[in-house]
């Protein structure tokens, strides 16, 4: 069966943090390079982060640098998203994806997509 399942979403003032966890089944994480993508109202889906399997290569959509961070556990099946500074435009759904490699994370693609989990930024 696959699945990926987030957790911790939710409203948040501005400069606030967030942590966003997805738990994954053997069949959508192992070998697979992790990420999260998010979609706000009225804009398309965009990839957020992404780490690959082994965790040594980390990617980055620029409006987030510096102030979300990903993760993961291979030994617990896990993917976490550590969100700082938060900015109203951080609002949307948040979607935890596997593929096959980071490189196509970051380019849009993913054979796995979680249900999603919303992150509201006030200001």
């Amino acid at each position: 069966q696959v699945q990926l399942v987030e957790s911790g979403g939710g409203l948040v003032q501005a400069g606030g943090s967030l942590r966003l966890s997805c738990a994954a089944s053997a069949r959508t994480f192992d070998g697979y390079a992790m990420g999260w993508f998010r979609q706000a109202p009225g804009k398309e889906r965009e990839a957020v982060a992404g780490i690959s399997w082994s965790g040594g290569s980390r990617t980055y959509v620029d409006a987030v640098k510096g102030r979300f961070t990903i993760s993961r556990d291979n030994a617990k099946r896990t993917v976490t998203l550590e969100m700082n500074s938060l900015r109203p435009e951080d609002t949307a759904v948040y979607y935890c994806a596997a593929n096959a490699g980071v490189v196509g994370l970051a380019n849009g693609k993913f054979d796995y997509l979680g249900q999603g989990t919303q992150v509201t930024v006030s200001s």
